[in-house]
């Protein structure tokens, strides 16, 4: 059986926290979902803050680490991303840095798109940071990500 591509741009970027959920996860390359925006529609008590979804928007991208997943591992991954608030979309199309187009799973939550965003949570987008880093997604992203660190307007 074939591992489903396992587009990670939540929290579960960081190394740490996909081998606690998902050990044999295998990091495959980084890549981006085109047409697409990071927003924040789901608030979440636990985390002190908005946690992070996408949605379909012209002219913004969302980059993120792409793992095979093995499939028994693939109903704890999508219970640990129901908890945060978001559920499975089958059939998104991830663009690799060669320009390659790969079918994903990633996690979104249908609030994002009617906009609605919270403040980050701090510690969420600290483990996202970290994790963006670790698998060397673009330089211009991470920097993006990390002025929810640095904003304490947003």
């Amino acid at each position: 059986m074939t591992r489903p591509l396992y587009f990670a741009y939540t929290a579960h970027i960081s190394p740490k926290r996909l081998t606690e959920l998902v050990p044999n996860a295998e990091f495959q390359f980084i890549a981006h979902l085109p047409e697409t925006r990071m927003s924040f529609p789901i608030e979440d008590s636990t985390w002190e803050g908005g946690l992070p979804s996408v949605h379909p928007e012209e002219g913004s991208t969302v980059w993120g680490a792409v793992f095979s997943i093995a499939p028994a591992d693939l109903d704890r991954l999508n219970e640990a991303e129901a908890l945060e608030g978001r559920a499975p979309i089958e059939t998104f199309k991830a663009v690799d840095r060669e320009g390659h187009s790969h079918e994903i799973i990633t996690h979104a939550d249908a609030r994002a798109r009617n906009g609605g965003d919270h403040a980050p949570s701090r510690a969420y987008m600290e483990m996202v940071v970290d994790g963006a880093k670790h698998w060397g997604l673009p330089t211009g992203w991470v920097a993006g990500l990390e002025e929810y660190l640095e904003d304490p307007l947003f």
